[in-house]
């Protein structure tokens, strides 16, 4: 029977690497299937991969409808196997449904990828929905490590190493940015609840408090 799959985990701990690896596998045994992704950090329409590696992708706006398109390319004699969609957090709840109905209703395969909170620890609408209806919701194995060494749960956005606990939900940024450029970093609980990046911790190790002395 055909599923519809949660891949999740934070940034940087391989998503879209194995998004596209699960695409080659398919393909190479001969199924047909087609790669959505929305705010690729490379770009629209691309899902790419921190390690190099990318493909073009239908990009989803904020109007797109899953089901209306893979009933188009059915209905034209084309053949869809499975779905591959990156970035699902990015995808409203709306979309989530019908991926879920081409699942149940068309007997495709749906394999989404993408991380389940945002930089407040709110889930993304997209994810919300998935965990509520996937058939499965696996959590990647390939650790994303904080700073300090401990396995990374959260993911923060930060404004020149500094976190920031405010602004919109979705502003598209990288892990790897210039000084005060809008960016992204992967943190442990501990650290996130302190607010504490790698480059306030170094701040810190190089200002050390002074003890209080009383003459």
């Amino acid at each position: 029977m055909a599923e519809l799959v949660f891949f999740s985990g934070t940034m940087d701990c391989g998503k879209s690497t194995l998004a596209l690896q699960m695409d080659h596998n398919h393909t190479a045994r001969g199924r047909q299937g087609i790669i959505f992704t929305r705010h690729d950090r490379a770009g629209a329409a691309t899902i790419s991969s921190r390690l190099g590696l990318r493909a073009d992708a239908v990009e989803v706006g904020d109007e797109f409808d899953f089901q209306a398109y893979v009933v188009h390319l059915l209905s034209a004699g084309g053949k869809v196997d499975y779905l591959i969609c990156d970035e699902a957090q990015f995808f409203s709840a709306g979309q989530i449904d019908q991926l879920a109905r081409i699942v149940d209703e068309l007997g495709i395969d749906v394999f989404t990828f993408g991380i389940t909170t945002d930089f407040r620890t709110k889930l993304f609408p997209g994810s919300q929905r998935l965990i509520e209806l996937a058939d499965r919701v696996e959590v990647l194995q390939v650790e994303a490590l904080c700073w300090c060494g401990a396995r990374a749960t959260h993911n923060a956005r930060t404004v020149g190493g500094v976190m920031v606990v405010e602004g919109a939900q979705v502003v598209v940024g990288d892990v790897a940015v210039n000084e005060d450029e809008i960016g992204y970093e992967v943190l442990c609980r501990r650290h996130h609840r302190r607010r504490l990046t790698a480059a306030t911790a170094r701040v810190a190790v190089l200002s050390p408090d002074v003890l209080p002395f009383e003459g």
